[in-house]
């Protein structure tokens, strides 16, 4: 028998025995007065030279370390606030329990009350007067010395990592923090949070390939949502001005380090604000919540140095071509050219149709790794935007941008198309694409067309990759240490990561 099955075996044992006892391994009903980091807070306000303190706790967690001594044991439980050390004595709690908890192990999750004194290390510690099981632990966790490392191990069963490392604890308490920030920060800005349908029967607001279920009773297939832009602009020409939505979106396309096939974003649209405005705003909020979350707008991503406050770079995708990626203008003009000079790059073009897929594949290799701090890029052409607003002044091109941090996109947004012929035109340019084998080509929506005929007003929207926030300003090296549970190929299976620039 291996070392982990005889464990396990061992663990299963010490719990029948206690099973055979009497003794209840999944008792309910206790009643929890304080949390550790409660009692941490009462010991800031103790003397210095104070020993011991009478005041009374009682708290629970699970058990990490048990150092045993015969008749007394010290040992280190956490709860979902911190860590603390308590001290075990059987002249304190008395034969029985002391029984007891001389068959617990480490991983059982145990209620302590007791008074606090200071050991001689000088670590204050919670001296038990009673301790009862809580809850028993029939497998062992990992060995404490070594904790959880393995990638794999972690992402499938997160809940192990949660137990084992702390620091990941602390990423998805900041996650929270950061949804809850920016919440906050469109609500205070007359924002409406709506929600919108996850399932669609056109897939549609970004070029991807969707997922697609079958709905039994209606007897049509559906599409997991790519995008909920279509659904929110639908909602500020029925005349909600100014709506968010912090949404789940699924890809049925590959995963790497930045891509997970379900992500989180969150989308907005303001009546009567340009792409101008929404950069402003989008400066403004990163500030916020890296200030309210992090204490700075200067953060530190993989060691690069990044300042989220005051104002930031904007260029146009032209220039960045010419200017970071090394890129004549002369020719980007020339659909030929411009493949003859990727391939002496060494850069595979598979979209070869339209010259602005060929544009964005040179700036996602030649640009968008160099763009560290924030960076707004403008004038995308109509061809690949088909969604955007166009120029004014250069109706090739559209009022959009994509904002670059730590050499990634983190957003995208721009001045509403909301001419519902220009719109109709731009939908059959997709849907020729998509005859010609584009599948993540956008495909028509004539309800959509018929909800611009009702007149919507001059609108900007966005959306924002929360996934990549959060691992901006949790300094993760992997989406995967950001999203609870990422999609993971079966055990034994190899998985084959994808690693396009952009969600």
């Amino acid at each position: 028998m291996d070392n982990a099955k005889d464990l396990l075996s061992k663990r299963k044992e010490k719990a029948d025995g206690l099973k055979a006892d009497g003794i209840n391994l999944f008792p309910n009903g206790f009643v929890i007065d304080h949390t550790i980091v409660e009692i941490a807070e009462h010991i800031k306000t103790l003397p210095e030279d104070r020993q011991e303190d009478a005041t009374s706790f009682t708290a629970a967690g699970r058990m990490m370390a048990i150092n045993r001594f015969g008749k007394s044991a010290f040992i280190r439980f956490k709860d979902r606030t911190g860590l603390m050390q308590a001290y075990i004595r059987k002249d304190k709690v008395g034969d029985a329990p002391y029984a007891l908890f001389k068959r617990l192990d480490v991983g059982d999750f145990v209620k302590i009350s007791g008074s606090l004194f200071r050991t001689k290390t000088g670590e204050w510690t919670l001296l038990a007067e009673s301790v009862d099981l809580v809850c028993k632990s029939t497998r062992p966790l990992p060995e404490k010395f070594h904790g959880l490392k393995d990638p794999e191990k972690r992402y499938r069963q997160r809940y192990i990592d949660l137990i084992m490392n702390p620091d990941v604890q602390e990423i998805f308490i900041k996650r929270s923090r950061i949804i809850q920030s920016m919440r906050a920060f469109f609500l205070s800005r007359d924002f409406l949070e709506v929600e919108t349908p996850m399932m669609q029967p056109i897939p549609g607001g970004a070029e991807a390939t969707p997922f697609v279920t079958h709905h039994n009773a209606l007897d049509m297939d559906l599409f997991l949502r790519i995008a909920p832009e279509l659904y929110l602009k639908r909602l500020v020409v029925g005349g909600l001005e100014r709506v968010f939505e912090i949404n789940r979106n699924f890809r049925n396309e590959g995963v790497s380090t930045r891509h997970n096939p379900e992500f989180t974003m969150v989308e907005f649209y303001q009546a009567y604000a340009t792409y101008d405005d929404l950069m402003d705003m989008t400066e403004q909020m990163f500030a916020h919540i890296a200030q309210e979350v992090n204490g700075s707008t200067c953060i530190t991503y993989q060691g690069d140095r990044i300042e989220l406050g005051g104002k930031w770079q904007r260029i146009s995708l032209f220039d960045a071509l010419d200017r970071i990626g090394g890129v004549d203008p002369s020719l980007l003009t020339d659909k030929d050219r411009l493949l003859e000079f990727a391939a002496t790059k060494g850069i595979t073009v598979t979209k070869t149709g339209r010259l602005g897929k060929i544009i964005t594949k040179l700036f996602d290799i030649l640009v968008e790794p160099k763009l560290i701090q924030p960076t707004f890029i403008t004038g995308y052409p109509a061809e690949v935007s088909p969604l955007s607003r166009r120029s004014d002044t250069h109706p090739d091109l559209t009022e959009r941008f994509e904002l670059f941090i730590a050499g990634r996109e983190i957003a995208n947004g721009f001045s509403e198309l909301n001419d519902p012929e220009d719109q109709h035109r731009r939908f059959m340019q997709q849907v020729e694409d998509r005859e010609a084998g584009d599948e993540e080509a956008h495909c028509m929506d004539d309800d959509y067309i018929e909800a611009l005929e009702y007149g919507m007003p001059p609108t900007a929207g966005q959306g924002i990759g929360i996934d990549r926030l959060v691992m901006l300003l949790t300094d993760a090296p992997s989406i995967r240490e950001v999203i609870l549970f990422p999609h993971m190929k079966p055990k034994g299976a190899i998985s084959k990561a994808d690693d396009r620039s952009a969600q």
